[in-house]
């Protein structure tokens, strides 16, 4: 899988202690140690090289200083879901598995797919993005403790629980604080959260969430938004066969705040709620309702973005 003509493209498979990269022009392989020196030895020869896309596979955030220093560089790079690089090397034939194999994979995929482009986050961004992940790990630790609090009659083990829940209570909001002080302090970010919050059914979580995990609410049209999501529907459809349409993929930090914020606007948002009671009048299925509101709330702070608009401000909102 080499090409000597044409824009370069180079795929980089990042390891716990060392990075492979590889060409679309040679099938030699670079390895580099997955440190910052090594990191910086890489990101010089990538300057030199001036590629057109540069692949990366989400590896647990092990990827994630690597993306960084590229960003910062100004190098044109795309973080892509290694499931769907795994079915693009099958697809090609590609059955074995190594670093190198994987890493010009990766760069075939950069020149057959044409992955998005990341886009360079702020300083605050990148903290902030720290911040949420955070948050929503000591969530999901503190909903285990308390599942385990109910199946436990031991009343030691009933005070260690006790003690983990105050302290995780206690990081949870000294973490609200610090996301809420964060966003304030940055005129865009706070631009942005006074929008979205303007949203009945929008909070704090679901605002901060948005604007660490989503950045290309507002620069993105309706559909690619909610592709990026994962509140599209897909179709399922062969011959005479017409199968049930159906979401997947996407981003499930950002869904899953999505689906908080749009049960709330069912109840409290008047466009949604006309919406909902529409598509319940004609007899479609609770889910169903629920995912088409999802996708209805989405494109409207998308354009709300777009447009630096309020929700009042909204046209569908004057005309209610």
């Amino acid at each position: 899988m080499t090409d000597s003509t044409g824009p370069l493209f180079i795929g980089i498979d990042v390891a716990r202690s060392k990075l492979d990269l590889a060409r679309s022009d040679q099938s030699e392989i670079v390895t580099g140690a997955n440190d910052w020196e090594g990191i910086q030895q890489i990101v010089r020869l990538i300057q030199e090289l001036q590629p057109a896309l540069i692949v990366v596979e989400a590896t647990g955030g092990i990827e994630r200083v690597l993306v960084d220093v590229l960003l910062e560089a100004s190098l044109p790079v795309a973080r892509v879901n290694p499931g769907q690089v795994r079915h693009f090397a099958s697809a090609c034939g590609q059955k074995a598995k190594t670093d190198a194999i994987d890493a010009h994979v990766l760069a075939e995929f950069g020149r057959v797919m044409a992955p998005r482009l990341l886009q360079k986050r702020s300083e605050n961004q990148t903290e902030l993005a720290a911040l949420v992940a955070c948050r929503r790990q000591l969530l999901a630790i503190r909903t285990e403790q308390k599942n385990r609090r109910l199946r436990t009659a031991s009343k030691a083990a009933l005070r260690s629980i006790d003690a983990v829940l105050k302290t995780i209570n206690q990081q949870i909001q000294s973490l609200d604080e610090q996301i809420q002080k964060l966003i304030d302090n940055d005129q865009d970010l706070g631009d942005i959260d006074r929008l979205l919050q303007s949203v009945p059914g929008v909070g704090k979580v679901f605002s901060a969430t948005v604007l660490s995990q989503l950045p290309e609410l507002g620069q993105s049209d309706r559909r690619d938004i909610s592709s990026l999501v994962g509140v599209a529907p897909f179709n399922h459809d062969s011959g005479t066969l017409r199968g049930k349409r159906a979401i997947r993929g996407g981003r499930a930090e950002v869904r899953s705040v999505l689906y908080m914020a749009t049960v709330a606007a069912i109840r409290f948002n008047p466009v949604i709620k006309a919406f909902a009671d529409r598509l319940k009048q004609a007899g479609k299925l609770n889910k169903v309702v629920i995912v088409a509101c999802m996708r209805k709330l989405l494109a409207l702070l998308n354009a709300m973005l777009r447009e630096r608009l309020s929700w009042d401000q909204l046209n569908v909102v004057k005309n209610l």
